[in-house]
């Protein structure tokens, strides 16, 4: 029977980064701590320094000549803000050839053009791949990764297109920002999760060894520049906004809508105000609806629908995989019931599946609704790793079991979560709130984590809030230990607070990643103002990257209206939520 300390996490853990970050991280927190306070003098001094000369040129009535940076002077500067500077100079410096741009706003733009070149090339390394191996779990964890270079190439376009201003828009707004930021974010999601999905084969998988390494080395570039694009856009684009200097230059744009979010209106208030709202289709076992199966119903969605499409499936438990793709935009599916309108999968790794690939429910398309169903996987812990629900979209749902919160920002409300190892996990920005959280008993010799957060990037706006929730074991049969979470990449970043804590806690709180060994401390790991027997912290890690409590302001970041901006796209469909503390 394998045990706990030989769970490898579906590929969540890689050993040579795992001693990377025990090398480096010391190194680095000094670095960062010396260098950020130059890095802000300097990227300050450098765009409003480009700014005031080229205003006394244009108001200079004599000939002396104002000393101005030079471009290549002014990129160093904006390139020094990332964690690749070398390459974000040298591929930037490829595009401007002639070496005239300084404005931080165009540089932005060739960072993002330079990351979009590189994951271009990559999209159809994997087909190529696929030709060198006859083993079939390796080829579907290929298929997965031309899936997600597709998806990243995607959301690099969307960061394009949150750059779009309007009519007596602000560019540099604190939303425009958070946008560009998930949209980046994301597309790093979406290459680590590549290699999540050929980490997880064991060493079995001969094959794997050396595609492992070949995909590895030909991300570099593209996870690179989009680290590159992110840093920027984080830091450069916010401190132009924070200084309030006058930038209206109107950059390229892919899409002429209007603007993210662009699912939720009036229509979807009355929708969820509404008990039974009017379904455009209808899914019923008996032949009473349109459709026998929710994957017919879904398979009839019109692409990429610019309104509310409604499917709603009456009671019935439903054993089908559904999958709405990237196409599949702005549908709400509702049930009779979360207890009696099920969709039900066992898909699962032990028997060939990647990880990713395991959902029940899986949403790529923009704008996902669901309530009052239950999703769920039935393979059980002896299958390892099996997904009920995974999204890469702003859900907010009810659903049962293993929820993968992949990317992108999330919500989820009144929800009952159920699963063993690392049951909530991902890479969203996500906030649940008014959730009942529920461990089962895992297998035997086996630990119980409720939560796995996958930040590998510093200037990533994910994480995952816990808030107002009841954590409680599921029923008496849990005797494992069990504890709030694991720090599943160098930056992960998990906040429980305000909410109750049952019992089966163990008065650690969390547990490490490899066992014996602290995780990094560019972690950020906390709670706050929790009841219950188990609320107690004086008796948790100590980890670096662990914090007790916090304070009102630093608990405030981790809200709603802060984290996930909630308060711009779920008051316009009127769902319920506490936007602040």
């Amino acid at each position: 029977m394998e045990t706990i300390r030989s769970f490898k996490g579906y590929g969540k853990v890689d050993e040579l980064e795992q001693q990377t970050f025990r090398r480096k991280t010391r190194k680095r927190v000094i670095i960062l701590i010396i260098s950020s306070i130059v890095l802000v003098a300097v990227i300050i001094g450098t765009v409003i320094g480009v700014v005031v000369n080229k205003n006394k040129n244009d108001s200079s009535s004599d000939n002396t000549p104002a000393t101005q940076l030079t471009p290549a002077a002014s990129l160093k500067a904006v390139c020094s803000v990332t964690r690749y500077p070398d390459s974000c100079f040298s591929s930037i410096s490829s595009i401007d050839a002639s070496n005239v741009t300084k404005d931080p706003e165009i540089l932005f733009k060739l960072s993002l053009q330079v990351a979009m070149n590189e994951l271009e090339k990559l999209q159809n390394y994997p087909s190529k791949l696929k030709q060198q191996t006859k083993d079939p779990q390796v080829i579907e964890a290929l298929k997965v990764c031309e899936t997600l270079f597709d998806d990243a190439l995607d959301h690099v376009n969307e960061s394009l297109s949150s750059m779009q201003v309007g009519s007596g828009e602000k560019l540099l707004s604190s939303k425009k920002i958070q946008d560009l930021k998930t949209w980046l974010s994301t597309s790093i999601t979406d290459q680590d999760t590549c290699l999540d999905a050929l980490q997880e084969l064991n060493a079995s998988h001969y094959e794997n060894s050396n595609i492992l390494k070949d995909i590895r080395s030909a991300m570099q570039n593209s996870t690179e520049f989009a680290s590159n694009s992110l840093a920027i856009g984080s830091k450069i684009l916010g401190l132009l906004g924070k200084v309030d200097i006058p930038v209206h230059r109107r950059l390229l744009s892919y899409y002429s809508d209007s603007g993210f979010p662009n699912w939720v209106g009036a229509g979807d208030r009355r929708l969820l105000q509404e008990a039974n709202p009017k379904p455009d289709s209808t899914v019923a076992q008996d032949g009473s609806g349109d459709y026998h199966t929710i994957e017919a119903a879904v398979a009839a969605l019109p692409k990429k629908s610019p309104t509310r499409f409604v499917i709603y499936v009456k009671k019935g438990t439903y054993r089908e995989n559904v999958i709405l793709d990237k196409s599949k935009w702005n549908v709400m599916m509702y049930g009779d019931g979360k207890t009696v309108t099920v969709v039900s999968g066992s898909l699962n790794f032990v028997d060939g599946t990647p990880t990713f690939a395991t959902a029940t429910v899986a949403v790529a398309g923009r704008g996902f609704i669901a309530k009052d169903m239950t999703f769920i996987n039935t393979a059980g812990p002896e299958k390892h790793q099996a997904v009920a629900f995974r999204s890469g979209l702003r859900p907010f749902s009810i659903l049962s079991d293993t929820l993968y919160a992949h990317s992108n920002r999330q919500f989820y409300r009144d929800c009952d979560i159920t699963g063993t190892i690392d049951f909530i996990f991902g890479n969203a920005a996500v906030v649940f709130q008014n959730c009942n959280i529920m461990p089962r008993q895992p297998l035997p010799n086996q630990f119980n984590t409720i939560t796995a957060q996958g930040k590998k990037d510093p200037n990533q706006n994910t994480g995952i809030s816990i808030q107002k929730c009841t954590l409680s074991r599921l029923d008496d049969k849990l005797t494992a230990a069990t504890y709030l979470g694991r720090p599943w990449k160098e930056f992960s970043t998990t906040v429980i607070m305000q909410s109750t804590i049952g019992p089966f806690l163990n008065a650690l709180g969390w547990k490490e990643w490899v066992s014996g060994v602290d995780p990094p401390t560019s972690i950020f790991y906390a709670e706050y103002q929790n009841v219950g027997l188990a609320s107690n912290t004086s008796g948790r890690v100590k980890w670096a990257g662990y914090r007790p409590t916090l304070t009102i302001d630093e608990a405030a970041k981790f809200t709603v209206g802060n984290f996930i901006q909630g308060s711009e796209w779920l008051a316009e469909a009127n769902v319920q939520y506490q936007e602040s503390l």
